[in-house]
């Protein structure tokens, strides 16, 4: 049924039997509360399956197969720019909900659920141990052990840094130039130009010019 927003709220998983499988993901990037578990959508439970398998094949691939390695995310993922280098071990849930810009540098162990859209700009650094999220589940225990979920997208944009261990929760977007401190737990949006850090990561100040460094070389 829909809701009062004109958001379809799944009461029953009888309610989404007419759905198909892209009318299901399309459902959930919307927000909407929803059945959507593998175990009442086998169509969704192999989608995640398929996404799953090809990030073992990524992931097993030597780094000196630069070009093999880039061939097989860009087919998993929505879009990315031509150049990007993302370090195994990565994973993510579906894939195609993924959109990455140029210059793209996505260090160790990067973990994307990506059942809402994630879109991320040019220029942009995440480190080692980092999450992106953009799912969740319904806090009582009977709805949640019953498969129901919501997702709200993630949006990272240009010149962004995310440094290690930073972890993304669903429905934040980070501005342009943003700098994130490691350790970090982004609850809510992120102005740009700022540097931001703690749990839950707040604005610390402005990065300025003061910031420039001398290199030696």
């Amino acid at each position: 049924m829909l809701g009062k927003i004109g958001i379809f709220v799944a009461e029953n998983v009888e309610d989404l039997d007419w759905m198909n499988t892209e009318e299901i993901f399309e459902v959930l990037r919307g927000g909407a509360w929803l059945h959507a578990g593998a175990k009442d959508f086998p169509e969704v439970g192999a989608v995640l399956k398929r996404c799953s398998e090809r990030c073992f094949e990524i992931n097993a691939l030597p780094p000196s197969q630069v070009e093999k390695r880039k061939a097989l995310f860009r087919e998993l993922l929505g879009t990315v720019g031509e150049r990007f280098t993302i370090h195994s071990p990565f994973r993510c849930d579906l894939g195609f909900n993924i959109h990455i810009g140029e210059n793209f540098i996505g260090n160790f162990n990067l973990s994307i659920l990506d059942e809402g859209k994630v879109e991320i700009g040019d220029n942009v650094f995440i480190g080692p141990n980092c999450c992106i999220v953009t799912i969740t589940h319904a806090l009582l225990p009977d709805q949640r052990n019953d498969g129901i979920m919501r997702a709200a997208g993630v949006t990272i944009g240009n010149n962004v840094w995310l440094a290690a261990g930073v972890t993304v929760l669903p429905g934040v977007t980070i501005g342009d130039g943003a700098v994130i401190g490691a350790g970090s737990v982004v609850t809510k949006d992120i102005p740009a130009g700022m540097l931001a850090v703690g749990n839950p990561c707040r604005p610390l100040r402005p990065i300025t010019e003061a910031d420039r460094v001398a290199p030696v070389c």
